[in-house]
Formats: structure tokens, C-alpha cells, sequence
């Protein structure tokens, strides 16, 4: 999926919280299954650190447009790994204290989708909080998710 196609999602929430006057938590998560794995079953640590380093450089940029854009300065940027299923649904709001989650309507491949199900679908479903699936850019125009 093209990467400028995921931040879509982002103004809708930073939107919402600052009408709330609520704090915005951005979670990205490194599915380690999807990077290849040494002989031992473990990702190498340099592959671990150039995707954090990678990703943060990434996030911290989307956040800067997204502050600038809507005025809302309470946002931090978190990292997991594991599967993002269920640290969306289940882990990350435990340890935040989540009341929404925002996420766009998908980031896989039709395929992908077929094949393992999407992350939104299961968040949707399962999460433990209140979701918001978002199908429209800021300005109400359909987004293409494939």
C-alpha cells in the first residue's frame, strides 16, 4: 500500500481529539513475521534498530504535518511489535487507557486480506474499546485502500 495512503486516518483522529480536548496516541506496529528471520528464529538486531530508526523518522515526520495542519500539539508516537491485531485490539489500549481507536479502513493487499483477514476487520470486532473506521480523507473524499 502506498505509504502517503496511510496517513489519511491521522487527521480524522487528530481532529476528533482536539474537539475533544483529548491527548492523540499514534502506535505503529512492526509485525516481525513480515522481516526475515537468522537461523536461530530471531530478526537480526540491526534490522530491529533500522526499523524503529526508520519508522520513527517516518512518524515523527506525519506528526509534525499533522500538528501543523490541526493546532493539536498532545501527541506522542509509540512503536510495538508483535501482531497487529491484537496490540491494537487488546494491548496497547490496556496500557494507554484508550476510549477510541482510529484506524484506517485497511493497509493490506486484496490478497492479504483473503489470506489472513484485515487488521481494521479484527480491531472492529474485537477491540475492547470504541472504534472508528475511517473510510474518507479530512475533507470527505473516498479514500482508495488498494
Amino acid at each position: 500500500m502506498d505509504l502517503n495512503k496511510r496517513k489519511v486516518h491521522l487527521p480524522k483522529g487528530a481532529a476528533i481529539a482536539k474537539l475533544n480536548g483529548a491527548h492523540l496516541d499514534v502506535l505503529h506496529v512492526l509485525s516481525t513475521t513480515q522481516y526475515g528471520y537468522n537461523y536461530g528464529g530471531m530478526v537480526d538486531g540491526d534490522v530491529i534498530n533500522n526499523l524503529v530508526e526508520d519508522t520513527t523518522q517516518y512518524l515523527n515526520k506525519i506528526v509534525a504535518d499533522v500538528k501543523r495542519e490541526s493546532g493539536l500539539e498532545d501527541i506522542d508516537i509509540h512503536i510495538r511489535f508483535g501482531n497487529p491485531k491484537t496490540v491494537i485490539s487488546f494491548e496497547f489500549p490496556k496500557d494507554h487507557n484508550i476510549d477510541l481507536t482510529v484506524i484506517g479502513a485497511t493497509g493490506m493487499s486484496r490478497l492479504q486480506r483473503v489470506l489472513e483477514g484485515s487488521v481494521s476487520s479484527f480491531v472492529n470486532r474485537n477491540s475492547t474499546n470504541d472504534v472508528m473506521v475511517v473510510r474518507t480523507s479530512i475533507d470527505n473524499k473516498p479514500i482508495d485502500v488498494d
